[in-house]
């Protein structure tokens, strides 16, 4: 298997909303009532208890990653860079970020590693009386996080700038005033924060919105980045409306091959207007507005696991989930934290997918996925991430060397439990990840059942790629 690239180390990373930081209103998990969700998609919600240590000890289980704190709150939300903060949001402003809140994310941040990606305020209360985006709230938190010993890793101008929200209007709607403000800001940042990397356009959707903001901005990305989501969920469009994105075509080909055609799309963007930047995804899930009933389940792991490795494979640097406990795409629930599906997928690729990325030289057929990195940690080692996405057929591949088998499945799709080798996966007494074991397996062929994901671990593989392990 010949190596085909190499990933960021953090490739695997989460998403925790500005929202989630300072408490708002957001999209509100589904219940068991099934009638129209359209009437009632958000909800309000407290700050986030990131001194949680169930929370941090399975964040840190998921290390090295990006933190990224942002979304479409965090275009409006005022940091009030003092020990009391105001009652209400000052004039052009929707929330208010605390010191003490922001102090939360780079305590947590550094107690789980996972340094912070973020956006900057936009709306109205930080322009000038031209109109022109001013730097004084980014100055003001940039500064307060170097007064604390910390700092930022990446940031994007805006989150999402081709999208319109409350109290701030799409930056697409005038790509010349979007040059302008994003000009000043590139130098704003150099200038005061030249470690941060500077990420954008952080658009979402395959928009010609991207194109004219790219070339209004004119080149100065450290990073390309971009977000997708395959549709929006119910709540946004209503089950009835839902781009063809069902249970029951959650596992095909049309659908998880459609991370491909965004990224064709933005990887084209990338060669005109910044060639040989890293790209990162930056914002992605199973749907957006808060992802779909199935979206906690198993049926969505094999979207999660197989977008990891497409986009491993096609040179992606960094892929951001949104979220990491936050409405029914969390990989934890966002009450208890009991890790979801997803969180066991992300749990297994973080300890066994190295960063070198091999030609597994298995082509697809008939739902048959398979993605080779190197064994991490295991010099010579590969991996491999073998998902059959057929729902009643299963696969077989011959393997020259032995290996050691993990196996995710459950009772049934629509499960929000996942079972690993036959047993289930489930914290301990005392929140303790359990036991991640595989299972021997000699030479030859195996065979891999109908919806199933499978990781085979292959430490005597010796291949020459991956002898010099970094």
């Amino acid at each position: 298997m010949a190596r085909i690239g190499e990933v960021d180390e953090r490739f695997q990373s989460y998403n925790v909303e500005m929202v989630e930081v300072t408490g708002g209103r957001f999209w509100k998990p589904y219940g068991p009532d099934i009638s129209d969700t359209r009437s009632d998609q958000s909800a309000y919600r407290a700050p986030l208890d990131l001194t949680n240590t169930r929370l941090r000890r399975l964040a840190t289980a998921l290390a090295p990653a990006y933190l990224r704190v942002s979304g479409t709150w965090a275009n409006a939300t005022y940091f009030s860079d003092s020990d009391t903060a105001p009652s209400v949001p000052p004039a052009g402003f929707n929330g208010i970020l605390t010191r003490q809140q922001w102090r939360g994310v780079i305590d947590f941040s550094q107690a789980v590693g996972a340094p912070i990606v973020t956006s900057f305020a936009v709306s109205p209360g930080t322009r000038d009386a031209a109109g022109a985006w001013t730097p004084n709230q980014a100055s003001r938190l940039l500064g307060y996080t170097a007064s604390i010993g910390a700092h930022i890793a990446a940031t994007e101008l805006m989150n999402e700038p081709n999208v319109a929200a409350a109290n701030v209007s799409a930056a697409s709607d005038d790509a010349a005033a979007y040059g302008r403000d994003f000009r000043i800001f590139r130098s704003f940042v150099k200038r005061e924060a030249p470690r941060v990397m500077i990420l954008g356009p952080g658009t979402t959707g395959a928009t010609d919105a991207a194109s004219s903001l790219l070339a209004a901005a004119g080149p100065g990305l450290d990073v390309f980045s971009y977000h997708y989501y395959g549709a929006l969920s119910e709540r946004c469009v209503g089950a009835s409306a839902s781009d063809g994105v069902l249970p029951e075509t959650a596992l095909s080909e049309q659908w998880l091959a459609r991370t491909d055609r965004t990224l064709d799309f933005y990887r084209h963007l990338r060669d005109r207007f910044e060639p040989g930047k890293p790209i990162w995804l930056t914002e992605t899930a199973e749907t957006a507005c808060g992802g779909n009933r199935w979206a906690a389940t198993f049926l969505d792991t094999f979207r999660y696991l197989d977008q990891l490795g497409r986009l491993a494979k096609a040179g992606v640097q960094v892929v951001v989930h949104n979220t990491l406990a936050a409405s029914d795409y969390g990989l934890l629930d966002e009450k208890t934290f009991v890790p979801r599906p997803n969180y066991w997928g992300a749990l297994l690729w973080r300890r066994l997918m190295g960063a070198t990325v091999l030609d597994s030289g298995v082509p697809v057929r008939a739902g048959l996925h398979v993605y080779a990195h190197c064994l991490r940690e295991r010099p010579g080692g590969v991996s491999l991430l073998v998902i059959n996405t057929g729902r009643a057929t299963p696969n077989t591949l011959n393997l020259a060397d032995a290996s050691e088998r993990y196996t995710l499945d459950a009772a049934k799709l629509d499960d929000e439990t996942v079972r690993l080798n036959g047993h289930m996966l489930e914290l301990g007494a005392n929140d303790d990840l359990p036991d991640i074991a595989g299972v021997g397996m000699p030479a030859g062929a195996l065979l891999f059942a109908p919806a199933t994901i499978t990781f085979l671990a292959i430490p005597a593989a010796a291949n020459s790629a991956c002898r010099s392990l970094h």
